[in-house]
């Protein structure tokens, strides 16, 4: 009795261990898909900006147009770190954690194999330990009982090792998810702060002097002193160590970055199902 109720109690622990992983592996898979979403949003809003300072410097004098031009640059280079974040977070966060529900179905089938059979062996070792009890010197009796003793211990050696075989893998995994999640960020901030303290120095050399004189000029009817240029657009910095997937879709002054809506539709399709079974999309 002492036996089965140990087996029982080891059963539980499992079961739980696979539960509180499909529970919480599916809340991160959620969490880190919305994450991922927000960071595309917020690249999208960041290239509007680019057009925005883009539109406005081709109003504006020769030195601010060309500041501005400057730093229109950095900007969309930061938004094309941001877009190789966004599918990097994808591939190697994401997408692992949405397929992870496959193993745990696995694991969890097994439990349930496992116990019908574990179940079935502790009924037959009862009956032939009462068998034995009535007939102590039954030595046909005896070794059944201790066969099917060894048949039960077995399985529920079966059980064990399939459940720790789990437990390793689901450690290993959310290190990896995690350590991947983390890199992706350092090497995005890393490659954002470099160019906006480049962004940063193109603001702070900026001299309105000279087109405060332009402006005082104009407004007494003379001419500027410089021509202007007319800005068409600014084009990222082609010395990118970290280039996004989609090199085809670069461009500064623009909305819709083609590599940015093919990667935000394949996060946004259809929702996944969680990691048990049922539909659990990413959220917005």
């Amino acid at each position: 009795m002492n036996i089965t109720l140990s087996r029982h109690s080891q059963v539980r622990v499992m079961e739980s261990t696979v539960a509180n992983a499909e529970k919480y592996f599916g809340e991160f898979c959620s969490l880190l898909a919305a994450y991922t979403r927000k960071t595309a949003r917020l690249r999208d809003k960041a290239d509007q900006l680019v057009k925005q300072l883009v539109d406005f410097a081709n109003t504006e004098s020769p030195e601010l147009r060309a500041t501005l031009r400057d730093f229109a640059e950095d900007l969309a280079q930061v938004q094309d770190y941001r877009q190789a974040e966004v599918e990097r977070l994808e591939a190697k966060v994401v997408m692992p954690l949405k397929l992870y529900g496959a193993q745990i179905k696995q694991t969890r089938a097994e439990i349930k194999k496992f116990k019908r059979v574990q179940k079935n062996e502790m009924k037959q070792l009862e009956k032939l330990e009462k068998l034995r009890q009535k007939c102590p010197s039954d030595r046909q009796a005896e070794t059944h009982v201790q066969r099917a003793s060894v048949d039960a211990s077995c399985t529920t050696h079966q059980l064990e090792e399939t459940v720790d075989n789990f437990q390793r893998q689901k450690l290993k995994d959310l290190q990896r998810f995690f350590s991947d999640f983390v890199t992706i960020e350092m090497v995005f901030h890393a490659k954002a702060v470099e160019v906006y303290s480049r962004a940063f120095q193109t603001l702070e050399h900026y001299e309105l002097e000279g087109d405060l004189q332009d402006f005082r000029a104009k407004m007494h009817g003379a001419p500027g002193h410089r021509q202007a240029r007319p800005l068409s657009g600014a084009s990222p910095s082609p010395c990118v160590s970290w280039p996004p997937a989609n090199q085809d879709a670069r461009s500064t002054a623009r909305s819709h970055r083609k590599g940015d809506v093919e990667s935000e539709h394949s996060v946004e399709q259809a929702p996944p199902e969680d990691l048990g079974g049922q539909e659990q999309g990413l959220r917005p």
